[in-house]
């Protein structure tokens, strides 16, 4: 029997979604008593999983070629619906299985090494992506062992989900809805909420900034440590640019993407009752300086915002609007293939985003963006064309790379410093197999994280340490409305890659998205918020006042 009409047979289609979601949902891994969560958590991962195999796998080893017209993805929803309900029935029975397996078996038994007696105080800097996954693994590696103590130390109180953050520069999404709080993410981490103003690796201790409420009075609190994590991400980089940096809106944390909207909604406010055309457009001209995925998606998503509210200002054109991002290469997205790049600069552009390739921002002034080959007329300007290591990891006297992040060995492991490991955007690693450097993007920063957490468990029990090695999965990225670009490496091939564009590479995005943003009540608030946005216009009440 040919494999296509096996596949399509009811009861081995079911019979093969069952097996294969069952691989799926056992990858997860299921917090104790958290059964809606792992619900949620299964049924959204469902969504690529039904991409994967129903719209690719399948038609592909039926000697059929995958098709994503409109008319093919209906027939495929019933697939789709399949999925979903396989992901959240098995992630509940995976969950009650695990619990089960706990209560009849025991915990896991760990024996104490000599070096676990004494107390031992992990210290990781920093709360993103690295930092929190981090402190998780640690916990997990060190679970039951009262003889290590583990703090994290952040100057914000949450963890920001920054694949969403243009969605809250372009009114989707609610901003508290995309962070999660440490404290309550975080079972036995101490969590202390301050501003490291230096690391001293000779003495073992971090200092922190004095509170801000009495910061005349009070003393800098120093936390010691046995061993110290780095994970304190990036900050912008102008290059040199003073005016730039002084006009332009950054956009890295949750408060850069509130003041964004704020700020469109400001200048939209300005137009309406300006009778000079010129100023008006001027007024709704918007310049995002950066084409890689920071720029890319916050340009799609101020592009579907500013045309979306347009409707509540009768006095302003569709003419009177301009959305311009500039980038120095010849294409955007250089993170993708060069096709998938195309598409999505023409897809923007068929929704009226004006491209300036090949060119470069070199200063700024009040209503002016200043390029290498002329001006712009414009009263915003939001810089996501360059970033670097925190400055902090300069007073280090440590080696460090040309972008001023630390090298690292393949363990994470500061060269020279015992029990000091940096990772994500602080460190310079390079692969262990591949030998290349890798990224620092949060796809890496999250598998550093676990390679790091074991190894520090290693090194207190006296074990060797593992290398860190890590092939990519593939890139995501949004445009504008229902419309993306994804290409997922294919597993076990070396570099093959599927690719995917429009509404399927957009519900994907989503889906995956969700999957990973942390919390129950995160994953529903980020859906309820999705389905309004169906139905009803964006929001155009500003908030409290920034500046």
């Amino acid at each position: 029997m040919a494999l296509g009409t096996t596949l399509g047979h009811p009861l081995l289609g079911v019979l093969w979604g069952v097996v294969v979601g069952a691989i799926y949902s056992a990858s997860l891994k299921p917090t104790r008593h958290a059964y809606v969560d792992n619900l949620m958590t299964g049924a959204a991962l469902g969504i690529p999983l039904w991409g994967l195999i129903s719209v690719i796998a399948i038609p592909l080893l039926s000697g059929q070629t995958p098709e994503w017209s409109a008319e093919q993805m209906r027939a495929h929803f019933p697939a789709l619906v399949s999925w979903v309900l396989y992901g959240a029935s098995l992630g509940l029975i995976i969950q009650g299985l695990t619990e089960s397996a706990e209560r009849i078996l025991g915990p896991e038994v760990e024996v104490e090494s000599p070096a676990q007696q004494e107390k031992k105080r992990i210290v990781i800097l920093g709360g993103g992506f690295a930092g929190m996954r981090t402190a998780e693994c640690l916990e997990k590696q060190f679970e039951g062992d009262s003889a290590v103590s583990i703090i994290l130390v952040s100057d914000t109180n949450a963890l920001l989900f920054t694949p969403m953050l243009a969605e809250v520069a372009g009114s989707s999404l609610e901003p508290s809805h995309i962070s999660t709080p440490l404290r309550s993410s975080l079972h036995r981490t101490e969590f202390i909420r301050g501003r490291v103003s230096k690391i001293d690796l000779e003495t073992r201790r971090v200092i922190l900034d004095p509170d801000h409420a009495s910061r005349e009075s009070a003393a800098p609190r120093e936390v010691p440590y046995d061993q110290l994590v780095l994970a304190l991400g990036s900050v912008s980089n102008y290059l040199g640019m003073v005016n730039i940096e002084r006009l332009a809106f950054n956009f890295k944390s949750l408060l850069d993407a509130i003041r964004i909207r704020n700020h469109v909604i400001e200048m939209f406010e300005r137009a309406d009752r300006e009778p000079d055309s010129a100023l008006r457009r001027t007024l709704l001209t918007f310049v995002i300086a950066g084409g890689g995925f920071a720029g890319v998606e916050l340009a799609g998503a101020l592009n579907d915002f500013a045309h979306g509210i347009l409707a509540d200002y009768p006095n302003l054109a569709p003419g009177d609007l301009s959305v311009v991002l500039v980038h120095s290469r010849d294409r955007i997205l250089p993170e993708l293939s060069e096709s998938l790049a195309r598409y999505a600069q023409e897809r923007m552009e068929a929704r009226g985003v004006t491209f300036r390739l090949n060119t470069r921002l070199t200063d700024a002034h009040p209503g002016v963006v200043v390029l290498s080959d002329g001006e712009i007329c414009a009263q915003t300007l939001v810089w996501t064309a360059g970033t670097g290591p925190n400055p902090l990891l300069k007073s280090l006297p440590v080696e460090k790379d040309k972008r001023g992040a630390l090298v690292v060995e393949n363990s994470l492991g500061l060269r020279g410093n015992p029990g000091v490991w940096a990772l994500g955007d602080c460190a310079a690693l390079v692969d262990a197999k591949s030998g290349k450097p890798c990224p620092p993007t949060a796809q890496f920063a999250l598998r550093e994280a676990e390679v790091l957490a074991k190894n520090i468990r290693a090194e207190l029990q006296g074990r060797p340490k593992r290398s860190f090695h890590f092939n990519s999965l593939g890139a995501l990225c949004v445009v504008g409305h229902q419309t993306a670009c994804a290409e997922l490496a294919i597993p076990f091939m070396r570099n093959k890659s599927v690719r995917f564009s429009g509404l399927f590479a957009w519900v994907m995005w989503r889906g995956i998205y969700l999957a990973k943003l942390p919390g129950l009540e995160r994953k529903i608030r980020v859906l309820v918020d999705w389905t309004i946005e169906l139905f009803f216009p964006r929001d155009i009440v500003q908030t409290i006042d920034l500046q």
